[in-house]
C-alpha cells in the first residue's frame, strides 16, 4: 500500500433533493443523522487497517449535503479521524456546502475544525433556473456565501456550475460564467447536465414538461467555459475543472493519479491503488444496522480494466498519458498496441504527442469520451 492515501466521507443528508441528482442521499434528519455519525465513526476506526500505515494526504466531505451536519457532529467525526489516522499537516480538507448553509459563525467553526477548502454547489446564478432545479438557495445567497467564506478567511473556494440545463441559453450560461469569475473564487468545476434514469428530471422530460439541451448548445457552452476560464487566468487542468495556478483540487487529482483512497459512509467508494475497488452499498438503513462493517461490494480489476482506468483518468488531465508509464505497467506489447490505436486520433488532430506524453487537443477535449473509448483495450 502507498505511503499516503486520500479519505472521502459521504454525508447522505439533504434538506430536499434536486431534480437532477442521482448521488445517494436522503432527507432523513434528527436522530437518524446522529446514528449515522456514530456508525461513520465506527467505520472510520474499523476500516483504518485497510490502508496500511500511510498518512492521509487529503480529506473530502461530499454528499448529499455535508453542510447539513451540525458543528458538534462534524467535531465528532474530526476527532475520530485525528485519533485513528495520521493526517498530513498540509492536507487539503474540502467541504461541500450549499450556499444557504454558509454563515459567518459556521465559516469560523469550519476553519477551527481544520477545513481549508469549500466547494459551493451554486450550479447557476439564474434564479428562474434555480427554481426549476428545486435548489434551496438564490443567486444572491450564492454571491453572499462566497463573500462570507473569503472575508472570513476561508479563501480556497470552488464553485460548481452546470450547463445544458433545460431553458438555459448560451447567453444565460455565459452570464453565469461572468458572475462566477467576478467573485473571489480560485477554482471552478463545470459539468454538462446528465439526465439520469430514475431522477425526477428524467420523469419530467419523459412527460414533455421540459426539453433537455441539444448537443450543439452544450458544445457552445463548453467552448464559452474554456474561453472564459482562460481569460480569467484559470488553468484548464482537467476536462471539467479550472483553477488558479497552484489551486487544483488535490483530492480529485488523487483519483486521476491513481492514488489509493478510502471512502466511508453509505455509497462511498474505495480503491487500493492497483487492482481492487470496493464500495459501501448506498442504503442508509443497512448502513446503520451494521455500524463499522457496512455491506460492501468488491471488484478485482483485470489487467485490461487497470489499463482502461489509466487511459480514462490520465487523458482527462493536463498531465496527459505517459507512454513510459504504459510500458512500465503493462509492457511493450501494450504500448505498441496503443501507438497503433492512437495513429488515427493523432492524424486528425484529436491527440498530440509531446515528450512521450499523449494529450487531448482542444478539438479532442470536445469528444474525449469517444477518443478514450477508441483507445481502450
Amino acid at each position: 500500500m502507498s505511503s499516503s492515501f486520500a479519505l472521502y466521507i459521504h454525508v447522505p443528508f439533504c434538506e430536499k433533493r434536486c431534480i437532477y441528482c442521482d448521488f445517494y442521499s436522503t432527507t432523513s434528519g434528527g436522530e437518524v443523522r446522529q446514528r449515522y455519525v456514530e456508525a461513520l465513526c465506527r467505520e472510520l476506526i474499523t476500516q483504518r487497517e485497510l490502508m496500511g500505515a500511510g498518512e492521509v494526504k487529503s480529506i473530502y466531505f461530499g454528499g448529499g449535503t455535508p453542510s447539513q451536519l451540525s458543528i458538534g457532529e462534524l467535531a465528532q467525526i474530526f476527532q475520530t479521524i485525528r485519533l485513528h489516522y495520521t493526517v498530513n499537516p498540509q492536507a487539503e480538507i474540502t467541504f461541500e456546502a450549499n450556499p444557504d448553509d454558509v454563515t459567518n459563525e459556521r465559516v469560523g467553526a469550519w476553519q477551527q475544525l481544520g477545513i481549508n477548502r469549500v466547494s459551493l454547489g451554486v450550479q447557476t446564478f439564474d434564479d428562474d433556473l434555480l427554481t426549476v432545479l428545486r435548489r434551496r438557495h438564490t443567486a444572491a445567497q450564492a454571491r453572499e456565501a462566497v463573500r462570507s467564506l473569503t472575508e472570513g478567511g476561508l479563501t480556497n473556494v470552488s464553485v460548481d456550475l452546470i450547463y445544458g440545463l433545460p431553458l438555459q441559453s448560451l447567453a444565460r450560461f455565459t452570464q453565469d460564467l461572468a458572475e462566477a469569475f467576478a467573485l473571489p473564487i480560485i477554482h471552478l468545476s463545470s459539468y454538462a447536465l446528465s439526465v439520469e434514469d430514475g431522477t425526477p428530471l428524467s420523469r419530467i422530460i419523459a412527460r414533455g414538461e421540459l426539453t433537455p439541451a441539444d448537443d450543439e448548445l452544450c458544445l457552445a457552452c463548453y467552448e464559452a467555459l474554456i474561453d472564459a476560464a482562460s481569460q480569467a487566468g484559470f488553468t484548464h487542468y482537467e476536462i471539467s475543472n479550472f483553477a488558479r495556478e497552484g489551486y487544483h483540487s488535490r483530492h480529485n487529482t488523487a483519483y486521476w493519479d491513481g492514488t489509493p483512497y478510502l471512502g466511508c459512509g453509505p455509497g462511498a467508494h474505495s480503491y487500493n491503488g492497483k487492482d481492487r475497488r470496493w464500495y459501501n452499498l448506498p442504503h442508509l438503513a443497512n448502513y446503520l444496522q451494521s455500524p463499522g462493517t457496512p455491506p460492501q461490494e468488491v471488484e478485482t480489476l483485470s489487467v485490461d480494466e487497470q489499463y482502461d482506468d489509466l487511459l480514462f483518468t490520465a487523458l482527462r488531465t493536463r498531465r496527459g498519458l505517459s507512454l513510459q508509464t504504459v510500458a512500465d505497467r503493462f509492457g511493450i506489447h501494450r504500448l505498441d498496441c496503443l501507438r497503433r490505436q492512437a495513429e488515427r486520433q493523432l492524424a486528425v488532430g484529436n491527440l498530440e504527442e509531446e515528450n512521450g506524453v499523449y494529450h487531448l487537443t482542444r478539438k479532442g477535449i470536445f469528444i474525449s469520451d469517444t477518443i478514450i473509448s477508441d483507445l481502450m483495450a
